[in-house]
Order: C-alpha cells, then sequence, then structure tokens
C-alpha cells in the first residue's frame, strides 16, 4: 500500500505492507537512521518520535497508521546543521556513550520540556522511565536534560 506522510516538515511516500512498522519505513524507506530499532516491543524507548505532536514507540505504530499523519524524529529537532537545545545539552554534558538510546532519550526530553519547562527530579525521572540505557548510571542523561531545562 501506499503511504504520505510528513516526515520532519518534508512530505515523503512510499509503499509498505500492511503489517511494517513506522520504525522499519523510517529507517529502511525514509533514510532516516536516527531512531533505533531494539526490543520491537515498546519497551526500550530507543524508537522514540513524535506522531502529530504525541511522543510515541515508532516500533509499535503501523506505517499504514501514519499515513496523512505529522513524524518528527530525533534528525527533524533541530534546525539544519544547527542542534536543537536538547541535542546540544546531550552533547555538552557528556550524556552519550555508545548512542544507542541517545535518540530516543532525546526525543523523551524534548517532550517532557514541551510538557514542563522546569522539571523536577521525579518528573524527569518518570518522563524517561520508558528509555532503557544499558551503558551509563543515567547521571550524566539526567544531567544533560537539567542543562536543557536551564537553557
Amino acid at each position: 500500500m501506499r503511504i504520505e506522510v510528513d516526515v520532519n516538515g518534508e512530505r515523503l511516500e512510499t509503499d509498505v505492507w500492511e503489517g511494517e512498522s513506522l520504525l522499519y519505513a523510517l529507517r529502511e524507506r525514509f533514510g532516516l537512521p536516527g531512531s533505533k530499532n531494539a526490543c520491537e516491543q515498546g519497551e526500550c524507548g530507543s524508537c522514540s518520535v513524535f506522531l502529530d505532536g504525541e511522543l510515541v514507540c515508532s516500533c509499535l505504530v503501523l506505517a499504514a497508521q501514519a499515513d496523512g499523519h505529522d513524524v518528527v524524529t530525533v534528525e527533524g529537532l533541530g534546525a539544519g546543521e544547527e542542534l536543537h537545545p536538547v541535542q546540544q545539552a546531550f552533547v555538552d554534558a557528556g550524556a552519550v556513550q555508545c548512542g544507542f538510546c541517545t535518540p530516543g532519550l532525546i526525543v523523551a526530553t524534548a517532550a517532557l520540556l514541551e510538557q514542563s519547562p522546569d522539571p523536577g527530579e521525579d518528573e524527569i525521572r518518570e518522563a524517561l522511565s520508558g528509555n532503557l540505557c544499558r551503558c551509563t548510571g543515567y547521571q550524566k542523561i539526567f544531567d544533560a536534560v537539567r542543562l536543557a531545562a536551564s537553557r
């Protein structure tokens, strides 16, 4: 089936099969590898994107469900070569290790800061609880969230 999706502000079209995930379409059809394919069960958050402004795990959304909708991936957060403030905060705080979880954490942090520009510690922990990082103790990640909020 053919779908049209506004991805990061650009109208894109592709053919997908009925059971194909939005994650697969983003990575394989549209060439946007930022969202990572880890668990394919919505448990790790590495594939997080905005779908019509709502944070979703793209591995749990069918590509066909995104037909006619807006998707923003980690690649679409910044403006051209300029990083989004959350992306820059992750760099500045050293919150990136292997980088596999980073795109999902950045998108989840952007969602949090849209809802709560000055979140408390419990809010940060709750907002990122759906994102798993196997490399860190999360301290640098929380530092990055606080840094982004302060900016």
